[in-house]
Parts: structure tokens; sequence; C-alpha cells
């Protein structure tokens, strides 16, 4: 997808749209959708009004397609830790350290865009919402899926509900995220990283480990 302009009457002036993207995306990221305006995108693409339009339509298909950028460029981490050929308390670990280390790589903005593209979003922007919330529900079902398979494995006690726990891992993630967008070192998130693990270590050790246990603790 290429688009170019004459402004003297000469040739051409091409641009690389992927280059354009990627830094609507960092500029979404910085300050998210509704406070990113046409004139910070103009500046920071390099790109003007009407390219922008010819090239991406409008801000809202620009914002998708930033996301789908995000994910496909920004959460390898996530993506390699689930798949990681490894026990799942330690795919977790390799998770929650990923994040710590994504979240404050000092040439990204702070944070996860999935997260923080959504905490200043208006009702006028309620689709832009529900896609940042999709993205949100996919992560999750993504670690409770990696659960899941560790249940498989006899590594994941049956009693141990996967659907709350990666709703709770989740949770950590989009908090270590917000920490991050207030300045939190990476030792900080390591922190909070480390408490989730704790408590992940209890939750296997308290929940029932097969069957039957799990069906005496339903039914008293």
């Amino acid at each position: 997808m290429e688009n170019s302009e004459k402004p003297r009457g000469g040739r051409p002036r091409a641009f690389d749209p992927d280059a354009a993207l990627d830094a609507a995306m960092h500029l979404f990221w910085e300050h998210g959708y509704e406070a990113t305006s046409l004139a910070m995108l103009r500046e920071a693409m390099g790109l003007t009004p009407p390219q922008i339009y010819n090239a991406f339509t409008d801000k809202e298909t620009l914002f998708r397609r930033a996301l789908s950028r995000y994910h496909d460029k920004e959460i390898g981490f996530a993506q390699d830790a689930l798949g990681a050929p490894v026990p799942t308390g330690e795919a977790i670990r390799l998770l929650l350290m990923g994040a710590a280390q994504a979240y404050t790589r000092p040439e990204k903005p702070g944070g996860c865009l999935f997260v923080s593209g959504a905490l200043a979003t208006s009702p006028q922007a309620q689709g832009i919402a529900d896609e940042l919330k999709t993205y949100r529900k996919a992560a999750e079902a993504a670690i409770a899926a990696r659960l899941a398979e560790g249940r498989e494995a006899g590594e994941v006690p049956v009693g141990l509900s996967v659907e709350r726990f990666a709703k709770y891992l989740a949770g950590v993630m989009n908090g270590m995220s917000i920490h991050a967008r207030d300045g939190a070192s990476v030792d900080d998130l390591r922190a909070l990283a480390e408490t989730a693990l704790a408590a992940w270590e209890i939750e296997v050790q308290k929940a029932p480990k097969d069957d039957a246990d799990a069906g005496s603790v339903v039914h008293d």
C-alpha cells in the first residue's frame, strides 16, 4: 500500500506505509486514541492529511491498523512464553517477567497499548474501547488455554480454575502496564511478578489434586 504527492510538480514523493504505521502506533501508544490529534499524526508520520486518509481511510481505521501492528510486533514475549516447551509454572514466570521487561523498554512508550489505549475513551469512541477489550480478552483466553494444557499434562491441579487464574494473571499484567506508565522500573514490575508467582504456588498447593478431591470440595 503506497501513496504519494507532488508538492512541487515534480516526481511523486513516495512514503513507506509500514514506517508511517509504526510512527502512528507509537503515538497512540504514548498518548491514547482520543488524545492523539491529526496534527500530531501528520507530524509523526511525515504525511499530509490527504495522504493519511488515502492510505488509512480515517483515524479509527488507522488506530485499528496500529493495534494489529502492535499485536504482531510488540507482544512476542507473551506468545513465546505461552508456547515455550517448559512446565506451566515456568511458562507463567516467563510471561510475567517478559511483561516486566517489555513494558519498561526505554526506547518504547511505557506499558501495553491494549491497556493504556483504553484508559481514556469517551462514549463516542465506544467502538475503539470494544476493540481494545477484544484484544485483552484474547490475551486472557490464551493464558487460560496454556493453563488448561498444563492441567492435561498433570502440572496444574484439577481443582484450580484455569479461567479464574487466567483472569487474575491478566489483571496482574494490566496493573503492571499501568505502573509502567506511572514510571515504575523493570525491577518494580519484577517484584509484582514475583508476588503473583508466589500466589500461583499457593493456589497449586491448596487446590484439589484429582477429580475425587475436587468433587468432595464442591459437595462440602
